[in-house]
């Protein structure tokens, strides 16, 4: 009897598990698998040729002289979002996680950027950053002389991380806050009654028992910026030059717009190891600094 009701609930198990099992089969390993076939291909949609290539596509990865420029873009981008967005989300929970009057109005308000569609959103800073856009118009009606944002190589770089960070900086701000709150006031009570300073306080108590969500954080933020194509596709098209050209833009580039899409898998497969990389590193180095880990 006793047998049988063990089966049972492994059946049960395996029922609720299985439309999760079959949506990653179905929807990231057969994917996965598929793109590192394609990488090994010569496949031309237009003359309809699918040819084996063996590691020609990796020879061409290796000899792509737009795949450094490209990297180091997407290094400077990814690098500016990650320390912008964590720093602001981590500042402003800090502000909003005081008793004060107004603090619920903040909130919602630095919070909304994030339910509102995201091409819509670039639609809207594109008219903004433009020569003659908001942006500029407000830096004339004070007597100062804007730059075309989207189109100078020292500017554009920036003004997408900003309306990265913009976009997406409340959703990080909300996990902080949810961590700042569950911290035992009492753990403060104490460190004031010893005679601890606000920044003390913050860098001996706050910030160690907050360290899961910011390892959570950081790897979404990380792996997020990786991703990032529709804000380059509209704000600048990879441009001017290849300033910022990331690689799943230059990875779009090669497949849908030069139809190279054996080259395109073999791009798929260089991001996908870095994102492996980075997640595998940082996932380790949680038990250096996240409170706890062993």
């Amino acid at each position: 009897m006793t047998r049988a009701i063990k089966r049972q609930d492994r059946l049960t198990a395996y029922a609720f598990i299985a439309p999760q099992l079959a949506g990653t089969v179905a929807f990231v390993l057969i994917p996965l698998v598929l793109v590192a076939w394609y990488s090994l291909h010569e496949w031309n949609v237009l003359a309809n040729t699918f040819t084996f290539s063996g590691v020609d596509n990796y020879r061409q990865l290796a000899e792509d002289p737009t795949v450094p420029r490209v990297l180091r873009a997407t290094l400077l981008f990814s690098a500016g979002l990650v320390i912008v967005n964590l720093s602001l989300a981590l500042l402003l929970a800090v502000l909003l996680n005081q008793k004060l009057r107004g603090t619920t109005v903040f909130r919602v308000l630095f919070f909304s950027p994030v339910v509102v569609s995201l091409v819509a959103w670039t639609i809207v800073w594109r008219f903004m950053l433009q020569d003659n856009g908001g942006i500029n118009s407000f830096l004339d009606a004070v007597g100062l002389d804007g730059p075309n944002w989207l189109r100078s190589g020292g500017t554009a770089m920036a003004a997408v991380i900003v309306v990265q960070v913009l976009k997406n900086v409340g959703l990080n701000m909300v996990l902080f806050l949810a961590a700042l709150q569950g911290v035992p006031p009492e753990l403060y009570e104490a460190a004031r009654t010893d005679g601890a300073n606000a920044w003390t306080v913050f860098r001996r108590i706050t910030l160690p028992l907050i360290s899961p969500t910011i390892l959570l954080t950081s790897i979404i933020t990380v792996v997020g910026s990786l991703q990032v194509f529709a804000q380059i596709a509209v704000l600048t098209e990879g441009g001017p030059g290849t300033s910022t050209t990331v690689l799943v833009y230059y990875l779009y580039q090669q497949a849908f717009q030069f139809h190279a899409f054996g080259y395109g898998a073999t791009l798929s497969v260089l991001l996908f190891l870095i994102v492996l990389a980075l997640t595998v590193v940082q996932w380790q180095l949680r038990k250096r600094w996240v409170f706890h880990e062993s």
